[in-house]
């Protein structure tokens, strides 16, 4: 897993400062994870389910391709980042009427 430094100059021209850029990224990338678990599971959950016995442990080689697939993703949090700097993340405050 690399580690890739920010320049925390680039939060300034997207956000209004870093802590509001750092919780719009945040937010953003709970609903990505979101999507991504009920993606998840409903590929899982398609799947035909054979004898479920407690002591059977055989290899389910679709589900572990699906969560490999899955692993291999980027993660949330990298996704929303990257969209918030290219610009393709908005956000805007609640208006009075909105609370």
């Amino acid at each position: 897993m690399n580690i890739t430094p920010l320049d925390l100059r680039d939060f300034d021209k997207v956000a209004a400062n870093l802590y509001e850029g750092i919780a719009v990224v945040g937010r953003k990338a709970r609903r990505i994870n979101d999507d991504n678990r009920l993606e998840y599971n409903t590929l899982a959950g398609s799947l035909v389910p054979g004898l479920e016995d407690e002591l059977d442990e055989r290899d389910n080689s679709e589900l572990a391709k699906i969560s490999v697939e899955f692993e291999n993703r980027p993660k949330p949090h990298q996704v929303a980042l990257q969209q918030l700097l290219d610009g393709e993340l908005t956000y805007r405050y609640k208006e009075d009427d909105e609370i």
